[in-house]
């Protein structure tokens, strides 16, 4: 079985309407490079469209109806949306699951050192990334500061056209015979990925200079980080953040710039964190676009799956059962028992990346299970590693549901697996949702350069994956 590409079966119209979601997306992707501001814009866009805080209802004594919307958010890095449906809650869900964080680059708690005329942030990379892509391009740092007293100082340098950008420097190809000698995951090491954000001392006063004259200045602690005190001196006067402030701070530093189209026909787009907020756009589009669902319409966005779906925000803390149960008594009471039954008679599509085919690297693809860009939509019956270690396998009945709601809106859809069996592979957070019994698949959008700084993906998967997702939400159930 062949699939083909998707260009050539639309009509003017759903060109516009095409490239109408790609400049939405784009733009999406440029104002949440981190956790936190994909969920400040998607619970900005929401309110704008109805949606309610559970936490208002709740303390207002709300009973929510067939097409009331609300949303919960947890710790500013995950949300979760509803839309309740015509069929009670027991009868279970139609469940959008993908997460907003991505492969990046974190600055640690204690990070300001200074070396020789240089000053530096110590930092520690954040999910799978090939290390020695990310040296020597332009970086921005993203993020938070809460000072002790509770005031939060937000950060975004270097994505404007006047703000400076960050780097972190490689040895030149002259000098480097040693290091090419290296493994690729040794090229460039976790240690040495220390962003540099200055070079100039301090400018001192006449009083302060004649002072410091004074001093032995090979031994002297404050000579010697002149440099680091006119990084601390701007911090001070453009932030208000002092270098204890560094304690409790979240600053990511990420790729500088924006998203671009991309190729002489302008089919893709090139972009950070596409894995997975090119899952993330399409499936908050489709809450958006769908009304009056048959079954409850759920989107669940979350923190934390590049390192395991871990902690307080990931998908494996009790955040959505938690809210699943507050909605329960907000549609007419909580039960335990109905509940479980809630979850268990769900249907998820786990909305996350597939790796594309690329032909420069063909050997590590197997061409009948693969995905093609601009193909539409992937699914992957199953993903993990190797021998499917790690993986949700979803049932042939759930595959063969998936395919007659596809086929009843005419999507365009593919099968696909993580490349060749014994090459390596991956997992999303479809196994974590499995637990409760509901039946779960992975599907989402084909990218190129997966992991790395910039990642490719195809306008028209984009498109299909939205419409996909759509159709999903609006259907009745097995």
């Amino acid at each position: 079985m062949k699939t083909k590409t998707t260009w050539s079966k639309y009509t003017p119209a759903q060109l516009k309407s095409l490239e109408k979601l790609a400049a939405a997306y784009k733009e999406f992707l440029d104002n949440g490079k981190t956790e936190r501001e994909c969920v400040s814009q998607i619970v900005d866009r929401i309110e704008k469209e109805g949606y309610v805080e559970l936490s208002d209802a709740i303390k207002t004594g709300k009973k929510l109806k067939a097409g009331d919307k609300v949303y919960a958010v947890n710790m500013e890095k995950s949300v979760i949306m509803f839309q309740v449906g015509k069929k009670p809650l027991e009868s279970g869900m139609n469940i959008l699951g993908a997460h907003i964080d991505s492969p990046r680059i974190d600055v640690k708690q204690n990070p300001m050192y200074q070396d020789s005329d240089f000053v530096y942030l110590d930092t520690h990379y954040y999910g799978g990334i090939k290390k020695y892509q990310w040296v020597t391009i332009p970086l921005a740092i993203h993020g938070v500061v809460v000072k002790k007293d509770g005031t939060t100082i937000i950060m975004n340098i270097g994505e404007e056209e006047d703000d400076p950008v960050f780097f972190i420097s490689d040895l030149l190809i002259h000098l480097a015979a040693d290091q090419m000698d290296k493994k690729g995951s040794k090229v460039i090491e976790g240690e040495a990925l220390d962003v540099i954000v200055g070079n100039k001392p301090i400018k001192l006063t006449a009083a302060q200079a004649k002072a410091e004259a004074k001093k032995e200045t090979d031994e002297d602690e404050e000579k010697k980080d002149r440099f680091t005190r006119e990084i601390l001196r701007i911090l001070k006067e453009d932030y208000d953040m002092d270098e204890e402030d560094f304690l409790s701070a979240e600053l990511e530093v990420v790729p500088a710039g924006k998203a671009k189209d991309a190729g002489f026909d302008r089919s893709m787009i090139l972009a950070y964190g596409q894995d997975d907020r090119s899952c993330a756009f399409t499936s908050l589009e489709a809450m958006l676009a769908v009304q009056k669902p048959e079954k409850t319409a759920c989107c669940i966005l979350v923190d934390k799956e590049e390192i395991g779906s871990v902690g307080a925000t990931g998908m494996e803390s009790k955040f959505f059962e938690n809210t699943v149960a507050e909605l329960l008594a907000l549609c007419g009471g909580y039960d335990a028992l109905v509940l479980r039954r809630a979850l268990a008679n769900s249907c998820m599509l786990s909305s996350d990346v597939s790796a594309g085919f690329d032909p420069s690297y063909a050997s590590s693809f197997e061409k009948k299970n693969v995905a093609y860009l601009g193909h539409g939509m992937v699914f992957n019956k199953f993903t993990g590693a190797r021998g499917k270690s790690g993986s949700n396998d979803a049932n042939a009945e759930y595959m063969a549901y998936i395919r007659s709601v596809m086929d009843a809106d005419k999507i365009s859809y593919q099968t696909a697996e993580l490349g060749k069996v014994d090459q390596g592979g991956g997992g999303t957070i479809a196994y974590i949702l499995s637990l409760y019994g509901m039946n779960v698949i992975d599907c989402g959008v084909a990218v190129l350069n997966m992991h790395a700084p910039w990642e490719a993906t195809s306008k028209a998967d984009l498109y299909e994956t939205c419409l996909g997702y759509q159709a999903f939400l609006k259907a009745k159930g097995m």
